[in-house]
C-alpha cells in the first residue's frame, strides 16, 4: 500500500543486472514505500525471471532502442541528459528521482513535487575528473580533447538541472558538502538503507583481515595490499576488476585473491574477519556498515562518507566501532594497522556494540525517516500551491 493516495513516479538512471549497489537498495525501499510507476533510461531487469523487477512496468527512454543501449548505457553519455528530459512524468503529483548522474534532471511542472535522492554529483565530471581521465584509454588518445569537452558540457548541464528538484536528499554529509560546492544548494542528509539483518555478529573472530570491493583505482586497494604485505598480515581480497593483475603483483604471500564470491560467502567472511579494511574515499560506503553489522571492526580512511558511519576509537573510545586513519597514504594505513595489532584493539571493539550501531542504518529506519520527510514536504508543497492561487 502506497504512502500517498495518488499516483507517484520513481526515476532511476538504469535497471541492469550489471549495476547493483547502494543506489538500487535505495530504489527498492522507495518502491516498497510508494508503489510508484518506475521510469529509467533503460531497463534490463524486468524481463529476468529471478529479478525483483520481473514483470514490472518500467517506462524507458529512446536509449533502450539503441544498439547495446540496455547493456552499455554509459557509452551514450553525451545523449543521457537529453534522454532523461524526454521521460513524460505528467499525471504524477509526486516524483522521486534516484540520481548519481542525470535522473535529477527530469522535467516536472510547478504543480508537481520533485524530491531527488542524490547518491553523488557526477564524480567524473567534478572532483574525480582528473583521476578518471588518467585511467581512461580514450581520454589519453586522440579523442582526449573531445572527452574533456563532453565533461565540460556535462558540468554545465549538471548545474543547470540541479535547480529542478524541489528538495534534495544526500546520502551523507560529504555528499551534502559536494552538492553545496557544485550546485549551490542545501540537502537533507539521509543515509541509505543497509540490510544488516543478513549478518551474523556472534561468530568467533579469526586472524585474517578482509577487503571487499570492486578492484578499480579509486578504491585504493593497493594501499590495503601493500600495508598487509609490509606487516606480514593475512589478507583476503574479495572482488574483481581491472586492477586485479596489478594488485596481485603488489601482494605478499599472506594475501589471497578470491575474486567474486556469493553473498553468503561474503557474509561468512565478514562474520569471522579480525577487521574490515578500506582505503577509498566514498560518498557513503555500504560495505563498512555491513562489516559492522557482522561484528567486524572497520579500519578505514577517515574522510568522506565513512565519517557518518564509523566511530573512531581514538576520538570516541566508549562508542567506537573502528579505527580511522587521516590521509590516503600507505604510511597512515600501515600505522593504523600496526597499532591495531600491537594493542589488540579489536578487544576494545565488542561485536554487539558494532551490530547495534549498524542497526541505525537498517531499512526500517530509512523508511521511517523518508516517510516523515515526504509527508512534511508534500504538506508544504500543497499549502504553497493553495497559497499561490490569486484571490478575486
Amino acid at each position: 500500500m502506497s504512502l500517498f493516495p495518488f499516483p507517484t513516479a520513481l526515476v532511476h538512471e538504469w535497471f541492469s543486472p550489471r549495476s547493483v549497489g547502494g543506489g538500487e537498495l535505495v530504489v527498492r525501499e522507495i518502491d516498497a514505500l510508494l508503489d510508484p510507476q518506475l521510469f529509467a533510461l533503460v531497463d534490463g531487469e524486468s524481463g529476468i525471471a529471478q529479478s525483483w523487477l520481473a514483470g514490472r512496468s518500467i517506462r524507458t527512454s529512446f536509449i533502450q532502442q539503441l544498439p547495446f543501449g540496455r547493456s552499455h548505457v554509459q557509452q551514450y553519455l553525451p545523449l543521457l541528459p537529453l534522454a532523461i528530459e524526454q521521460l513524460d512524468l505528467g499525471g504524477f503529483p509526486l516524483v522521486l528521482s534516484s540520481s548519481h548522474l542525470v535522473a535529477k534532471g527530469v522535467l516536472t511542472s510547478p504543480d508537481q513535487l520533485h524530491v531527488s535522492y542524490v547518491h553523488t554529483p557526477v564524480r567524473y565530471a567534478w572532483d574525480q575528473m582528473h583521476t578518471y581521465l588518467r585511467g581512461s584509454a580514450i581520454a589519453r588518445g586522440p579523442l582526449g580533447p573531445w572527452v574533456r569537452w563532453q565533461l565540460h558540457q556535462l558540468r554545465q548541464w549538471d548545474v543547470l538541472s540541479s535547480s529542478r528538484p524541489d528538495q534534495l536528499i544526500a546520502n551523507s554529509r560529504f555528499t551534502a558538502r559536494r552538492i553545496a560546492r557544485y550546485w549551490g544548494r542545501s540537502a537533507t542528509v539521509l543515509p541509505p538503507p543497509v540490510a544488516v539483518e543478513r549478518f551474523d555478529w556472534q561468530q568467533p573472530r579469526a586472524d585474517f583481515y578482509l577487503s571487499v570491493c570492486r578492484l578499480v583505482p579509486y578504491k585504493r586497494v593497493d594501499l590495503v595490499v601493500q600495508a598487509c604485505r609490509a606487516l606480514d598480515l593475512p589478507l583476503l581480497v574479495v572482488g574483481d576488476g581491472p586492477e586485479r593483475q596489478r594488485l596481485e603483483a603488489l601482494a605478499g604471500p599472506s594475501t589471497r585473491f578470491l575474486g567474486r564470491c556469493p553473498a553468503s560467502e561474503v557474509e561468512q567472511l565478514m562474520a569471522r574477519c579480525r577487521a574490515y579494511l578500506y582505503a577509498g574515499l566514498e560518498d557513503f560506503g555500504i560495505a563498512p556498515v555491513e562489516a559492522m553489522a557482522a561484528g567486524a571492526p572497520v579500519i578505514a580512511l577517515g574522510q568522506g562518507g565513512l565519517l557518518d558511519s564509523v566511530r573512531c576509537l581514538r576520538q570516541d573510545p566508549k562508542n567506537a566501532t573502528g579505527l580511522l586513519f587521516p590521509h590516503q597514504q600507505l604510511a597512515d594505513l600501515q600505522g593504523a594497522l600496526a597499532a591495531f595489532e600491537a594493542g589488540q584493539l579489536w578487544q576494545q571493539l565488542p561485536a554487539e556494540r558494532l551490530r547495534l550501531h549498524a542497526e541505525s542504518f537498517a531499512p526500517a529506519v530509512f523508511r521511517q525517516r523518508l516517510s516523515g520527510l515526504l509527508l512534511d514536504w508534500w504538506d508544504q508543497h500543497r499549502k504553497g500551491a493553495l497559497g499561490s492561487v490569486p484571490v478575486g
